[in-house]
């Protein structure tokens, strides 16, 4: 069986527990998420998206057996049990391809859901909910044909999964995810009035999914489709957040109360712990998080910088710069931010840097950027001076002053993530 139906069929039985999904390619936050679940005795469950990781090396560059091998080899440093590590593939399907026409964007999408099973990943998140290049735009795709084609990726992950057990005796059979009543991976790229998946609406794709299935021959396939992507009333935007409502949401959940079934909850991020804990009562189990993670990480590069500048400035050291270089890596590249924050140009300056959105994500590994990021570790190699670090990381500050890190730069930062990781840990044990 694999760890997420225990975990389902644990909370079915009333037990309130979960998961939470890791979605990120950034290595500090991976080893954050194994440091947190090892202490913890939870498995790590990590997950990559189409537009990330995919066979023509995504906007990491990387394909999915090389995102698997280097999970592993993180886990191997950080000395996390490889059996308790989850690899997942999220939003799978023709997204990235979607100009194309079917023929070419469904072939697209078979390799790319061949490449994530074969590699070893084991929860696949099946998404053919956008149109296609020869697609009507008129008209709104139907749960058939939405389902149709997501029943053909599954035979092919099916297919894969057969091949990958003759190389792997004794590999996880893959469990499935179907829906996407979420924003395209990445985040929403404008912040609207949220509506919450109807339960109408749910059994609807539930039974066009059934029907698919059957048809396809996939009914042991069917057996492993555990959980269903809903829009709970969760989201969050360049500078606000919409907080989880039970009330709001007490109808869609009563869809899936008495099935087999949970629901996946995208964008959970920045959500309260008391909201994540009422996720995972009501059936939303599985909770995805990603920008929280590296806003964190980009908050504890901010508030290291700032020590940087009060510790250095009167030592004539070579500077990281790195608030100063990130934001011109964004202006000289504004790809990736310039759709999902809005307003006049000083509102545009607070939200690159500082935006939930965390665009700034994709500016990470940037070679400027890393660079800079390299300076700033280096200029504070040395103890930090614990004045400084209680000023701008409290938190750590006092976690150094107990024991419990040590007053390194990697530990201080992996701490730091590790704060919002905790939210999550609190929703799911």
């Amino acid at each position: 069986m694999h760890s997420i139906q225990s975990i389902i069929e644990k909370h079915k039985a009333g037990e309130h527990v979960g998961i939470f999904s890791n979605c990120s390619a950034n290595e500090y936050v991976l080893r954050a998420v194994m440091r947190r679940c090892k202490r913890e005795n939870l498995p790590a469950l990590i997950e990559a998206t189409a537009n990330q990781v995919n066979q023509e090396g995504g906007y990491t560059g990387q394909t999915p057996k090389e995102f698997y091998e280097w999970c592993h080899e993180i886990a191997k440093r950080e000395d996390f049990d490889a059996s308790n590590l989850i690899l997942g593939g999220d939003h799978l399907g023709p997204l990235t391809w979607s100009k194309l026409s079917e023929t070419e964007a469904m072939e697209k999408a078979e390799i790319l859901v061949k490449e994530y099973v074969l590699a070893g990943f084991t929860k696949i998140h099946i998404d053919t909910s956008m149109r296609l290049g020869t697609d009507d735009k008129t008209v709104p795709l139907s749960n058939e044909l939405i389902a149709e084609r997501g029943a053909r990726l599954c035979a092919v992950a099916e297919k894969a999964f057969a091949e990958r057990k003759k190389q792997v005796p004794g590999a996880t059979e893959p469990i499935y995810i179907v829906g996407s009543e979420v924003p395209i991976p990445g985040g929403a790229q404008e912040h609207e009035t949220l509506s919450v998946t109807g339960k109408d609406d749910c059994t609807a794709t539930i039974t066009a999914f059934s029907r698919a299935f059957e048809s396809a021959g996939l009914a042991r396939a069917w057996e492993r489709v555990m959980a269903v992507v809903v829009q709970p009333g969760v989201e969050f935007g360049e500078d606000d957040v919409d907080v989880y409502c039970s009330e709001k949401a007490k109808e869609l959940c009563s869809a899936v109360k008495d099935s087999r079934f949970v629901f996946e909850g995208h964008s959970t991020d920045y959500q309260p712990r008391p909201a994540l804990r009422e996720l995972v009562r009501d059936g939303i189990i599985i909770l995805k998080v990603g920008p929280a993670l590296t806003f964190a990480l980009r908050e504890a590069l901010f508030a290291l910088e700032n020590i940087e500048k009060t510790a250095l400035s009167e030592k004539s050291a070579v500077l990281s710069r790195f608030s100063e270089v990130l934001e011109a890596v964004m202006l000289e590249k504004p790809g990736n931010w310039i759709s999902h924050y809005h307003g006049d140009e000083h509102k545009l300056k607070i939200n690159r840097a500082f935006g939930f959105s965390d665009r700034a994500r994709y500016y990470l590994p940037e070679p400027a950027v890393k660079d800079s990021i390299d300076t700033l570790i280096s200029n504070l190699s040395d103890p930090i001076p614990l004045p400084l670090l209680s000023q701008f990381l409290p938190l750590q500050y006092a976690r150094v002053r107990d024991g419990e890190i040590n007053n390194t730069v990697d530990e201080i930062i992996l701490d730091k993530i590790g704060d919002c990781i905790d939210d999550y840990v609190f929703a799911v044990k």
